[in-house]
């Protein structure tokens, strides 16, 4: 147990340490637990580690080292151990009844400085947890805000891509039926152009045959006849 802690001595929070070292809060927990884990003692509230200015020196030397941190942190463990030894180890324990509080008016004075600053400590903490609860709030509330700004933009996008397709699809289906329509008229057009060119054709032929047929006739007739005959073929009726 630590026994080097100084009649009124001062104790620090985590966040307090951070800006005494000049580190992030999260670098504190991480340097706090490489010391324990090689030996190094804090004061300890719970689970609640409790600082004193020589806990802060320490983690100044792990932020200031160049070797490793665990080998840094067995030398000031050692550091730790020497210094120990310079004290009396003394346990004070904290009666839980009124009639046991110490008579001392020094101890009654360090006891209830301790009960401050651990006090003040809780405070800041609940103060941070508090402000963290909030801006984690404020975070979630911010992500619901953007999920339904997105999803509405994408709803809307969808709404309009839709729109956009089924215009195009009746512009383009129009356009098939008019073309569809154009082909059809141009298909019958054709069709009875034929069917008069046909026409004139076959009236074409018939003209041809009765004229072979009167050629025919008058070419088989007497000399005389014949000739007659032949000039009445060109004469204009």
């Amino acid at each position: 147990m630590r026994h080097d802690i100084q009649p009124n001595e001062r104790s620090f929070s985590t966040k307090e340490v951070a800006e005494e070292a000049g580190i992030a809060t999260p670098t504190v927990r991480k340097y706090g637990q490489i010391l324990e884990r090689n030996g190094y003692e804090f004061l300890k509230d719970g689970d609640r580690r409790i600082f004193v200015k020589s806990d802060i020196e320490s983690l100044i030397a792990l932020r200031d080292t160049d070797k490793p941190l665990d080998d840094t942190a067995k030398d000031l463990v050692y550091q730790q151990q020497e210094r120990l030894k310079g004290f009396n180890q003394t346990d004070i324990a904290i009666a839980d009844t009124y009639e046991n509080l110490p008579r001392d008016p020094n101890q009654l004075k360090e006891i209830l400085l301790f009960l401050s600053n651990e006090l003040a400590a809780t405070r800041e903490m609940n103060a941070e947890l508090t402000e963290s609860m909030s801006q984690l709030k404020t975070t979630v509330s911010r992500l619901q805000q953007d999920h339904h700004v997105i999803s509405s933009t994408i709803g809307n996008s969808a709404q309009k891509t839709h729109a956009k397709i089924e215009k195009l699809t009746e512009q383009q289906r129009i356009h098939y039926e008019t073309l569809l329509q154009q082909e059809k008229q141009k298909s019958e057009f054709l069709q009875q152009q034929l069917q008069n060119l046909r026409e004139e054709q076959k009236k074409e032929w018939r003209t041809q045959n009765e004229f072979n047929k009167r050629l025919e006739e008058v070419i088989q007739k007497p000399n005389k006849d014949k000739w007659d005959w032949i000039f009445s073929l060109f004469r204009k009726p």
